[in-house]
């Protein structure tokens, strides 16, 4: 995957955050490329959010009568990525799952900073909650996922579902999560430097969504910015996949330790050949495609139980 990635461009915080956008969009799988299946986009709400859009996908070959449901939030630094270039990443998750997955394209920083995406996720995963049965889908068998921001996003909604009597989780997948927000971890060290997510990414991207923030003591982040900084009891059974080059690598294992701590119980797998964002290479890359396949299945087991 190393040699992959190297190939990629990268961008830095002076290139802007345009630069970053057209290089994920140039990177998107072509839809005739992906397993065919039925789509539906839509514009949802919940209270005073009601313009969310997100794209909904039903398993191919299978009744569509109370599927479990899986609420999922696009990685990409909380500045970057959409429902297009995460079609793929959500059809896998379809097919790995047999699943119905709800993909939400929520607002973007630097234009929408924190917490403005927190809320349109929200709005969406408590929309889920409550026309689960219309989409065909088990309202008593609703999981969320995500990868880096992402995973921070379905991190926090785990959270508020608890906290504010939300959709009852049966499950979180968490694909390399930022959790901790505590850049003095060694990863951020070791992988200053990697290719597709390095120091300058991660400095652009918290630029960007948390505009006047300060990081020294990351403790101190309200939890809807370090999902770790919460009372953690309580929450569903956890899947995090984390990578060995990747500089929030420590992230995902730091609140995986936590969340035992805690009493949740906790699968962590680590990859010690990949890099951040290996979900979006699954199919292509051997180790990513294993990878993948071994966090959905964790996933597909909690939504379908023997």
């Amino acid at each position: 995957m190393l040699a992959f990635a190297e190939s990629l461009p990268t961008f830095t915080i002076a290139d802007g955050v345009e630069a970053a956008r057209d290089i994920i969009r140039k990177l998107t799988v072509p839809a005739e490329m992906l397993p065919a299946m039925r789509i539906e986009d839509r514009v949802v709400g919940f209270g005073e959010i009601t313009d969310v859009p997100v794209r909904i996908y039903w398993p191919p070959g299978v009744d569509e009568k109370n599927l479990p449901v899986v609420v999922l939030y696009h990685g990409g630094g909380w500045a970057i990525g959409d429902l297009d270039t995460y079609d793929a990443v959500a059809r896998t998750h379809v097919i790995g799952t047999d699943a119905i997955v709800v993909s939400v394209d929520y607002r973007l920083a630097p234009e929408h900073p924190w917490p403005a995406g927190i809320d349109d996720s929200w709005a969406a995963l408590r929309w889920v909650g409550e026309h689960a049965a219309e989409l065909g889908g088990d309202p008593d068998r609703v999981a969320v996922a995500g990868d880096s921001s992402g995973g921070n996003f379905a991190a926090v909604m785990a959270q508020l579902a608890r906290d504010h009597a939300g959709p009852k989780l049966v499950y979180q997948l968490l694909w390399y999560p930022a959790a901790t927000c505590d850049l003095t971890l060694p990863s951020h060290i070791e992988n200053a430097n990697t290719p597709i997510l390095g120091h300058d990414q991660v400095a652009a991207f918290m630029t960007w969504y948390l505009p006047g923030m300060t990081f020294t003591d990351s403790t101190a982040l309200p939890p809807t910015v370090a999902p770790a900084n919460a009372d953690l009891s309580g929450l569903p059974p956890t899947f995090i996949g984390t990578a060995e080059y990747d500089p929030i690598r420590d992230d995902g294992a730091r609140y995986a330790e936590m969340l035992t701590a805690a009493g949740v119980v906790v699968e962590h797998q680590h990859e010690p050949t990949l890099l951040h964002g290996y979900v979006s290479v699954a199919g292509l890359i051997p180790a990513a495609t294993e990878a993948t396949q071994t966090g959905l299945s964790a996933l597909r087991r909690a939504l379908h139980p023997a």
